[in-house]
């Protein structure tokens, strides 16, 4: 989804307010109701934005929103918190990369690395890393959910369960304040959970809107991650659990 500079802006307002308001836009932007309508009708089409009464909300709770527009979403975070992760992988290394924007945004951070063998069920990784002869990108077998690019199953599963690589990169849907990891497809959960079992080293990604919503599947939980790269944590509870069970905490944002 292609927006706006203008779009852009009324989305960064939602996540940080809630809430947007035609007439408040409208006077902000200095133009009329129907344009800022418009803009907003555009972003809730796209699913970025829910619609209300007078206005929008940021999507929140358990509604999954789809994948090109979460792209859009914490755009920036995610490329902080991508070369963060990149930075802690060294070249001459083997790693998995799973499904997720924010584990896109480390695939596209490790493009100047080299000798790297990439295990992934990321279509969309592996088409971004193939033309790179210094990378070896091995993808997974399965059924390809066409909604993200995701490579799931059971067949992706046994691939997964072939290797012991030197780290993992993973994502999850939502955190929830005591800790756990979750997501909206138990079939990507236990390709995650896989990547989990056979990594060295697991690197959590995620922006903090995750810490806004719940998905009703347990991935696992964020002590068996060994560093949790965020833009900020603003749960004091997951940051003690960090704290107390020796999981690195990143901040990008601090």
């Amino acid at each position: 989804m292609y927006l706006t500079a203008r779009q852009s802006e009324i989305l960064e307002l939602a996540k940080t307010e809630g809430r947007v308001l035609v007439d408040e836009l409208a006077a902000r932007f200095s133009v009329t109701p129907q344009t800022i309508r418009k803009d907003l009708n555009d972003l809730c089409d796209g699913r970025v934005l829910t619609r209300i009464h007078g206005g929008a909300v940021f999507p929140r709770g358990n509604e999954n929103v789809k994948y090109e527009a979460r792209r859009s979403i914490a755009a920036l975070e995610k490329q902080a918190i991508g070369q963060a992760a990149a930075a802690m992988i060294p070249n001459n290394s083997s790693l998995f990369i799973n499904i997720g924007t924010t584990t896109e945004a480390v695939g596209e951070a490790l493009l100047d690395h080299t000798e790297l063998m990439v295990i992934t069920n990321n279509i969309n990784v592996a088409n971004r890393l193939r033309v790179f002869p210094s990378i070896e990108v091995v993808i997974a077998g399965g059924v390809v959910r066409g909604a993200d690019g995701g490579i799931v199953g059971e067949a992706a599963v046994d691939f997964i369960r072939q290797f012991k690589v030197d780290y993992a990169v993973i994502g999850a849907s939502a955190i929830d304040h005591d800790g756990a990891l979750l997501d909206f497809d138990y079939r990507e959960v236990k390709v995650a959970q896989a990547i989990i079992a056979n990594a060295r080293h697991v690197i959590l990604v995620s922006d903090s809107t995750k810490f806004e919503r719940t998905a009703p599947v347990r991935i696992g939980h964020i002590t068996q991650v060994h560093t949790f790269i965020t833009d900020i944590c603003p749960i004091e509870n997951v940051r003690s659990i960090c704290q107390e069970q020796d999981v690195r905490l990143i901040e990008t944002s601090r």
